[in-house]
């Protein structure tokens, strides 16, 4: 007769208790694209060097993560690093351009095009490694998020050659000639499948799946041309045993979808209130069902903190009874944020729930 295994111990972070549907002392909260963009040090750290040149200096990666660290009492970390960073890896000519975003030298558009991409492996991305591994060090046992680029998104920026409002080459593609899409696609998820598990590998305690456009696709598509690849990726990541989180803008009518894929935690923007998405992504009873993060629109933070507070409160109200709620914005941290704002939220956020708590 063999003996049992030992029951894995519970989490004690916050964050990872949260995202796994477990009782929290408080919520707890961070911020997408708190590394880098709105702090001062940030830019004086940065001036003159590239944004993917600085994706690939290890000590700079962990110094800017660990920048909005020092101003805010946040329950995680997350990599300072770009959903670009391995398509350039495997040889794409990509590039962040200044006041555009990413941009493609040669946009894909035949099986060709398709073929140039490859599995990454670690030895593509060293400085990958080598960062989350100091951070972890560094960090004393807070949590540290990797990410990468969902499938859908990374597509948008290849097959349109760079930033686009409605990515109609993108979908033209997805409705005209399917063979060649999945093959983009499963590509693609090749590539994010390694380059999650080299953060998780070297120490990331959660991961990010940042599928930022897919909400301009209908259900029905989704489904049939992304769900898929998605599935792939979170069914890949299971067995690191660490939270995986899905993200994507404009994905209120997705959000059963996006729950389906496999992830821990459903990110939602601000277009929805949290206590319906946890409804439609399919929460459960503590520990059964799907966490919800979100969802205060990252423009609030711009018009002071009398409006900022009770929009902060009535989310943290609507998610009060939810299986697991991780508090953070419905997108990224935008440049103009004030420093201070944030931190002055971070901290609401913790009194205001340990109180209700």
């Amino acid at each position: 007769m063999t003996q049992s295994q030992p029951a894995a111990a519970e989490p004690t972070s916050p964050f990872v208790r949260a995202c796994r549907g477990l009782p929290v002392p408080y919520t707890p909260v961070w911020f997408m694209r708190m590394a880098g963009r709105s702090l001062p040090e940030y830019k004086r750290v940065r001036e003159g060097i590239p944004m993917l040149e600085s994706c690939t200096r290890p000590e700079l990666v962990t110094e800017i993560t660990l920048q909005p660290l020092r101003r805010y009492n946040v329950d995680a970390a997350v990599l300072y690093s770009d959903i670009v960073v391995p398509l350039r890896a495997v040889g794409v000519d990509v590039d962040i351009k200044p006041g555009v975003g990413p941009v493609v030298e040669s946009p894909f558009r035949a099986l060709p095009d398709v073929e140039r991409l490859r599995p990454l492996t670690s030895g593509d991305v060293p400085y990958i490694s080598e960062a989350v591994k100091s951070l972890v060090g560094e960090l004393g046992g807070k949590p540290l998020i990797g990410f990468a680029g969902g499938p859908f998104t990374l597509a948008t920026y290849l097959i349109e050659g760079g930033p686009s409002k409605n990515h109609d080459r993108t979908k033209a593609m997805m409705y005209g000639n399917p063979e060649l899409w999945h093959a983009l696609m499963g590509r693609l998820t090749d590539i994010a499948i390694g380059f999650l598990k080299v953060q998780t590998e070297a120490g990331a305690a959660a991961v990010q799946l940042f599928d930022s456009w897919v909400g301009v696709v209908s259900p029905e598509d989704y489904r049939h041309a992304i769900l898929p690849h998605t599935s792939r990726i979170f069914a890949a990541l299971a067995a690191t045993g660490v939270p995986r989180i899905h993200f994507g803008v404009g994905t209120g009518e997705l959000l059963g979808l996006l729950g389906e894929a496999g992830a821990d935690v459903v990110g939602v923007d601000w277009r929805i209130p949290v206590d319906e998405a946890a409804r439609r992504v399919g929460a459960g009873a503590a520990g059964q069902g799907k966490a919800v993060q979100g969802n205060l629109d990252p423009a609030i933070l711009l018009a002071g903190w009398d409006v900022v507070e009770p929009r902060a409160r009535a989310i943290l109200d609507r998610a009060r009874n939810l299986n697991g709620h991780v508090f953070n914005l419905g997108h990224g941290v935008l440049p103009e944020t004030s420093p201070d704002i944030l931190a002055r939220l971070t901290d609401f956020v913790h009194e205001y729930s340990a109180r209700a708590a």
